[in-house]
């Protein structure tokens, strides 16, 4: 657990700095563009890069690539830099003709992914598309030299390049906001110039973040030459392999569609709650998980690859449950909490500018939902990476289906019995159960695969850790009654809700927990405690 433990620390702190200037770079993005009409449009756009990706290469690197990589280190006479070399050259190649083929079918992107919107608003959300689209290449880029870093178990830079993208991001939003004013929030009003604006400087946060980490790659040795021998490349295992990991993420890309479009239907009905709340909400409820559980899963993944390959499945089995334990000792209160705090955290952060308190109180509403499945959402992806080291992209494309097959359809009865209002909390709670049963569905089948996954000492460290998480929860509630019953839910008291509910609730899990003997909660606190004293 220590060497877990201390490479999710150093992973941790620059996903923590990247998410606190992603929590400034969001309440900059709704104080500009509000979370209705306009924001709405610009959150659709700016999704279609991301959707293109992770459609045809962001999901083959995780579950892919980094195990063909580790393989041919250990087994190429060179240790893999000529294979690395190829993957680049193909990426590269690849992601530049799908960034040219997107630009040009960015109005067919823009109505598959919206309802009921007015010609207005669509024209600027096809504007929009049609500059960041662009963000593909960046980041696909910048994505296969984060794999080739963690091959080499350099977990820093690939953590810590978002930052500087959020601080071009927060510095074009301040600049737009600024130059726009009111009418920036209008699709009826918005200029092409500050559309291109918007766009443009979306990209080049992109931009920035890529190159940050093609530095990081040359300072740790690697040279990129272009290498046209690809038949070396293992493009043929690699699309084999992959073709499971295709149709895992076209069955999730088919969930992301329906419950786009419900939202874009729903905000057409009820001004600010639509795409904007759902996203911004599902941002925030990430927000830990990118924290604690990515850092793990990162430096997880290339282990239990090399343990895989070696047949150990004890060191397996060890890995998963040591890491189980070490997100959710800090995810089960994180999930609490934001069940009790969700509406202090976004009326904090987006009340401001363009955007009204209300709106920013129906955001943290569906975060309270999405606190539901903070822990069974984050286990799940932990369950995923057991069948990747094994190289096995085929399980977690059933194990798919299901979940967005529960989804899809709860997704649908909340649009036909819900009033527009309460839709994008509905779909929440559909994303909830669906993990929850995935959840179950995974466990049974890694638990087959490698003969048990210590799932006693697995709930038996999961209860406790309620156990000690519901006091703290109860004192959180106790302050949001407290200063509701003493002033209105402003920016203000909403920052004092979070300062002494949340710090308090925390302070108290952290301290119940360690008399509880929790292993992986002192292991924390001992860890913190350590670096204080220094």
């Amino acid at each position: 657990m220590s060497r877990v433990l201390r490479a999710s620390a150093i992973m941790a702190a620059g996903t923590m700095v990247s998410r606190v200037t992603g929590f400034i770079r969001s309440a900059v993005l709704v104080a500009a563009l509000g979370s209705a009409q306009m924001g709405d449009a610009y959150t659709v756009a700016n999704a279609i890069p991301f959707i293109l990706f992770d459609f045809l290469i962001g999901g083959i690197l995780s579950s892919v690539v980094v195990p063909m990589i580790v393989r041919r280190q250990k087994s190429d006479l060179d240790g893999g830099r000529a294979y690395e070399q190829r993957l680049m050259t193909v990426g590269t190649i690849t992601l530049t003709l799908l960034t040219v083929v997107a630009v040009l079918l960015a109005r067919p992107l823009i109505g598959l992914y919206t309802s009921d919107w007015s010609p207005r608003r669509i024209e600027v959300a096809v504007t929009l598309a049609q500059f960041v689209l662009p963000q593909i290449a960046f980041f696909g880029i910048g994505a296969l030299a984060g794999a080739i870093l963690n091959t080499r178990d350099r977990f820093a830079a690939p953590m810590w390049a978002p930052v500087l993208n959020n601080v071009v991001m927060i510095a074009v939003l301040v600049l737009y906001y600024l130059k726009a004013g009111s009418a920036g929030a209008d699709v009826g009003t918005v200029s092409e110039a500050d559309l291109a604006l918007l766009g443009l400087g979306t990209t080049a946060g992109i931009v920035v973040q890529c190159l940050v980490l093609m530095v990081s790659l040359h300072k740790v040795g690697f040279r990129f030459r272009p290498r046209f021998d690809l038949r070396e490349a293992g493009l043929g295992e690699m699309v084999r392999t992959g073709s499971w990991t295709l149709v895992y993420v076209s069955v999730t890309q088919l969930g992301f569609l329906v419950t786009t479009n419900i939202a874009s239907g729903a905000g057409a009905k009820a001004a600010g709650a639509g795409n904007t709340a759902y996203a911004q909400a599902f941002q925030l409820f990430q927000l830990p998980y990118g924290i604690i559980a990515v850092s793990v899963i990162t430096a997880m993944l290339p282990r239990m690859s090399r343990s895989a390959a070696e047949g150990d499945l004890d060191s397996i089995r060890e890995e998963f449950s040591s890491g189980v334990r070490l997100v959710a000792s800090l995810l089960v209160p994180a999930g609490l909490l934001l069940m009790v705090l969700g509406p202090a955290v976004t009326v904090m952060i987006y009340s401001w500018g363009n955007n009204n308190p209300d709106d920013a109180v129906y955001i943290g509403n569906v975060l309270q939902v999405f606190g539901l499945a903070l822990v069974p959402f984050s286990i799940f992806q932990l369950l995923l990476r057991v069948f990747y080291a094994f190289g096995d992209t085929r399980t977690p494309v059933f194990i798919g289906a299901g979940n967005t097959a529960v989804s899809i359809a709860l997704s649908f009865l909340a649009s036909a019995v819900l009033p527009a209002r309460y839709v994008v909390m509905g779909l929440a709670f559909a994303l909830t159960v669906s993990y929850i049963a995935g959840t179950g569905v995974a466990w049974v089948l890694a638990s087959r695969r490698v003969r048990g996954l210590q799932g006693r000492v697995v709930a038996a460290g999961l209860s406790r850790m309620y156990m000690a998480a519901l006091p703290a929860a109860a004192a959180a509630l106790g302050v949001l009654w407290l200063t509701q019953e003493l002033t209105d839910l402003n920016a203000l008291s909403a920052a004092i809700m979070l300062a002494a509910g949340g710090g308090l609730g925390m302070v108290l899990y952290l301290v119940i927990a360690h008399r509880m003997r929790i292993p992986e909660v002192s292991s924390v606190v001992g860890m913190v405690a350590g670096r204080v004293g220094r």
